[in-house]
């Protein structure tokens, strides 16, 4: 029996938000995870250049991999609003919400490709104008 259960179980867990749909939305743990992005490059920026100190090198790779999964969370975070939250009356007062998402997803990948602090905070705004949006529908 154990032999065909196995074969039955899903090779792969996935995991999503809500599509009941459940109403319950919220951009905090975008701007959190954009925030946690800056973090990660400026405590890169603070480690010495050219050092091949065995706790610089782990501090480093530390900071760049916290730094790709919160751009990650970003993207996840800001697509599921994008996608289930939003509705065409929202699109109506914000026109460029389209336009404003696809920037963030970009810049998200630029901050997981790179480490470039002007990129970063440029992110964190434009999280920050998103959760603005978000909120100001809520009214």
């Amino acid at each position: 029996m154990s032999r065909v259960t196995s074969w039955l179980k899903p090779t792969t867990t996935v995991y999503a938000h809500c599509d009941v749909p459940c109403g319950i939305y919220d951009p905090h743990q975008a701007e959190l995870a954009a925030r946690t992005v800056a973090r990660m490059v400026e405590l890169i920026g603070q480690i010495p250049a050219g050092s091949t100190e065995l706790a610089d090198r782990q501090k480093f790779v530390r900071c760049v991999t916290i730094k790709e999964q919160h751009a990650e969370i970003v993207k996840h975070e800001i697509q599921v609003i994008w996608s289930d939250y939003f509705k065409p009356e929202h699109l109506e007062r914000y026109p460029d919400l389209h336009d404003r998402t696809w920037k963030i997803l970009k810049l998200a990948s630029k901050n997981k490709q790179n480490i470039d602090a002007a990129a970063a905070a440029e992110l964190e705004a434009a999280v920050k104008e998103f959760a603005d949006i978000f909120w100001s529908t809520k009214k």
